[in-house]
């Protein structure tokens, strides 16, 4: 990939659903080569989205957070779940039964560990946040189980 096609790549517009903005805006896709993401991030952060990591169960921060407020990418602020929608799914990991807006994250096939699974990455940046499941509640079904140290929460001011 050439000069001319990385900024390309990267002045691209995608429509995203904005938590302040109350309202769909349109964002640029967000691409930078690794060197720049180690800069940004901590080491398990980076591991995790930009390399397709996984932190362990119970150890991150926001697995049992209870307060209101927005979880976006770590990576690029993309707004992605709301804590209206985050339940506790005893696995260890923050678990939420559907995006903020369908926009705002892409499912790819996952296998990897050798059978399929649906891997979940930011639309903005591509940043592996997790994996969704079909075993979540109602009224989605669907167990969106994503790692704390590839999101960033943001408390609901009162």
């Amino acid at each position: 990939m050439d000069l001319q096609e990385t900024t390309e790549l990267s002045a691209a517009k995608i429509k995203v659903f904005s938590a302040e903005k109350n309202a769909y805006i349109l964002v640029e896709k967000v691409s930078k080569p690794d060197e720049e993401w180690k800069k940004q991030l901590e080491q398990l952060s980076f591991e995790v989205t930009r390399q397709k990591g996984t932190e362990r169960a119970f150890t991150g921060k926001y697995w049992d957070n209870h307060k209101d407020g927005i979880y976006s990418c770590i990576c690029c602020g993309n707004d992605l779940f709301t804590s209206e929608t985050k339940f506790e799914s005893g696995t260890g990991w923050p678990s939420f039964f559907q995006p903020i807006a369908k926009e705002n994250v892409r499912t790819n096939s996952d296998n990897e560990l050798g059978y399929e699974r649906t891997e979940v990455v930011c639309a903005r940046c591509d940043a592996h946040l997790g994996h969704v499941f079909d075993d979540g509640p109602k009224p989605t079904g669907l167990r969106y189980c994503m790692n704390s140290v590839s999101l960033s929460f943001k408390p609901k001011s009162n």
